[in-house]
């Protein structure tokens, strides 16, 4: 009877007061209200080596309850600039970012100076075996096939081309396709450029990619992001245009001191205006991650990398670029940042001349990263 009487007691005090006479209970909840204290924030991107340890949460910062959605820069483009923003940090191709940003006055994400995506692209410019080209000089007066004028890809080979072999964007006849070789989703039309009425652009037949294109002899040449798909399948019509691509890419290195960048991380500006700490937090997670992947290159307990000599390649490159050769901050970068604002202009992808450090949060200008 007492027993009855004590259990009916506690039972009214919880009722009435809303207590829970279970200790491991009250723990428990106060654990869910730490967690629900959180910034939720939705990250998306590739799911590079350098980001795993974000996304397995060996990364990770005591305020942010972090989702990481893998996603390509085609969708990653149509959450950022469509009207669903989708994400709060997103990677984000960088010269669609700046076009967008100067042309359309876009302002909904703000950049930080994470370059997630970088790639030489000497190993980009594909031509016909028949085209007589041999050189890059050779590419003045051609027709040159592409799926995107103003990828980011191209805007760097343009600029390469331009500063290394002297050749302009108006001395090539470019034909842009509405079709992709890798199943990606373009642009029905011309996207938004600035160049004078006579410049040489033609758009491509409707329902032929830029592999085709070549193939049929209806461009001499491709310069583009995607590894076209004759070239992956072997066809002997098509070659590169530098046959030794590595040590031409070196080459380029060695003399303009540059590591091409592709794709930069985003936030959305409103979390950023609530959240004025975040970006440095959001820095310091990327680079740490990126640390641990340096650290699985350079492992000879066990190989996480998929290559039998890894260690020798990440060895050599740290002879020839540096040891922190895949930087992030903007001083660290400021050559290859000022280098596409000249190229994005020079080329009619924008229609303004703007400074770099513009596009990005100001609490990131003065962030070094720890290996420097």
């Amino acid at each position: 009877m007492k027993k009855t009487l004590l259990i009916s007691s506690i039972l009214v005090l919880t009722m009435l007061f809303g207590c829970d006479p279970d200790p491991v209970n009250n723990a428990e909840n106060e654990t869910k209200v730490e967690t629900n204290n959180k910034l939720q924030l939705k990250f998306a991107g590739y799911d590079y080596d350098r980001v795993q340890a974000i996304m397995n949460e060996k990364v990770s910062h005591e305020d942010l309850d972090i989702s990481f959605h893998v996603e390509d820069i085609y969708s990653v483009n149509k959450y950022v600039f469509g009207p669903e923003k989708k994400f709060d940090v997103s990677e984000i191709g960088l010269i669609p970012f700046i076009s967008r940003y100067v042309n359309n006055d876009f302002r909904e994400y703000t950049l930080i100076p994470v370059f997630i995506s970088r790639t030489f692209r000497h190993r980009n410019i594909f031509v016909h075996v028949d085209s007589g080209i041999e050189k890059p000089e050779d590419l003045v007066g051609k027709k040159v096939g592409t799926p995107g004028y103003g990828m980011s890809a191209n805007t760097w080979i343009r600029g390469f081309l331009l500063d290394d072999y002297g050749v302009q964007a108006n001395d090539i006849d470019w034909i842009e396709t509405t079709k992709s070789s890798d199943g990606g989703s373009l642009n029905s039309a011309f996207a938004e450029y600035y160049f004078e009425d006579d410049f040489p652009i033609t758009k491509g037949p409707e329902g032929v990619d830029e592999s085709e294109l070549l193939l049929s002899g209806q461009c001499d040449a491709l310069i583009t992001a995607i590894t076209p798909t004759a070239f992956l399948k072997g066809d002997p019509k098509i070659k590169r245009l530098f046959p030794n691509v590595k040590e031409t890419e070196i080459e380029y290195f060695e003399k303009n001191k540059m590591f091409p960048i592709m794709h930069v991380v985003a936030i959305k500006t409103t979390t950023l205006k609530e959240n004025p700490w975040l970006a440095e937090a959001v820095f310091n997670m990327y680079s740490e991650a990126k640390s641990i992947a340096y650290k699985n290159l350079e492992s000879s307990t066990v190989s996480k990398v998929t290559l039998p000599w890894a260690i020798d390649e990440f060895k050599s490159t740290q002879d020839i670029m540096g040891t922190n050769y895949w930087k992030y901050g903007i001083e660290s970068n400021r050559k290859e940042l000022e280098a596409v604002m000249r190229y994005v202009y020079q080329q009619g992808l924008v229609k303004r001349q703007i400074s770099f450090e513009e596009l990005f949060d100001p609490t990131t200008l003065d962030l070094k990263e720890d290996q420097e």
